[in-house]
Order: structure tokens, then sequence, then C-alpha cells
């Protein structure tokens, strides 16, 4: 078995210990367009969320959660259930718009042995990817690159999310 060393993980690790709220309850709560783009949260509504994963596995990476504060999947109703997966959707759609990858990763972490990093609140990972897109970087070197900033990340899905939420109203 091959062991894939990650320690550019590690100060996220220990953020979210230290960190006693819920960014997933947080953010989308935010309600001005400067501390929405602060914290990189790109959509908001009564079940759901989107927002940029702020340690990244490529750029383009998103994080789909409901704004119930809950890490029981299996207690999710159908009703929230159903409108995550159109947010899940949503998500897709936007990063296909604007990067164009060649597939997409999306998955979830259930509890900390799991993987997750903040595990009191399920969320979903959505991260377009491209032929080629890892390299020697991560294992050679400990780095991670990441070819675009978060911020222009942010001003380049936010216009695509205002508009397929306007639509859904």
């Amino acid at each position: 078995m091959r062991v894939l060393w990650a320690p550019w993980r590690l100060s996220y690790v220990e953020s979210t210990e230290k960190n006693q709220s819920c960014i997933f309850c947080d953010k989308p709560a935010l309600t001005g367009p400067a501390e929405r783009r602060e914290a990189l949260v790109l959509h908001s509504d009564p079940r759901s969320s989107v927002i940029i994963n702020k340690f990244p596995y490529t750029n383009g990476n998103l994080m789909v959660s409901p704004r119930t504060h809950t890490a029981d999947l299996p207690g999710l109703d159908a009703v929230g259930s159903a409108a995550l997966l159109e947010t899940v959707k949503l998500a897709v759609s936007a990063l296909d718009e604007v990067y164009s990858p060649q597939g997409f990763n999306i998955g979830m972490n259930l509890g900390r042995s799991a993987g997750a990093g903040i595990d009191e609140h399920l969320h979903w990972h959505v991260v377009p990817r491209w032929e080629g897109d890892t390299n020697f970087m991560p294992l050679l070197a400990e780095t991670r690159v990441i070819p675009e900033h978060l911020e222009d990340c942010y001003d380049r899905l936010l216009p695509v999310f205002e508009r397929a939420s306007k639509s859904l109203q």
C-alpha cells in the first residue's frame, strides 16, 4: 500500500478544531455583499448554501450544505434532501459554465474518522476536475498549485449563481 501525505491540510484541520462556530451556519447568514464575498458565500436559500472551500483541493472546489445544523444524513427529510440535490446540481452547472471541467468529484465525508474537517455539519464537496490536473508538486514539494485566487473564483461564479437564483424564484 502506498501512503500519500498531505501536510498542507494540517493548518485546516487545526483551525477547525479551534473554531467554536459553524461556518455552514454563520457564513450563509451574512447579508452584506462585501461580507458574503469575504466569506466566499455564492448562494444561500432557506434550505441550502454554497461556499467556496477556503482550503481547496483544486480551483472551484465548492461546498454545498443544508442550512439546518446537522451531521445526520439519514435524518434529513425528503424535501430537504431534494433541495440539497438541486443545489448540488446548481453548483455543477455553474462550475461547468464557468470552468468547463472534464469531470467532477462530488462527495461527502461523514464523521472525523471518514475525513470530515467539519464533522458537525454535513456538506458535499463539488470539485471540478481536468485531465492532468494533479502533478508532482503536492508529493515532492508539499505544495498544491491552485491557479486562481479564491476571490477571482468568487467573482467569476457569483453572476452565474445570482442568475440561477433569480430563475428559481
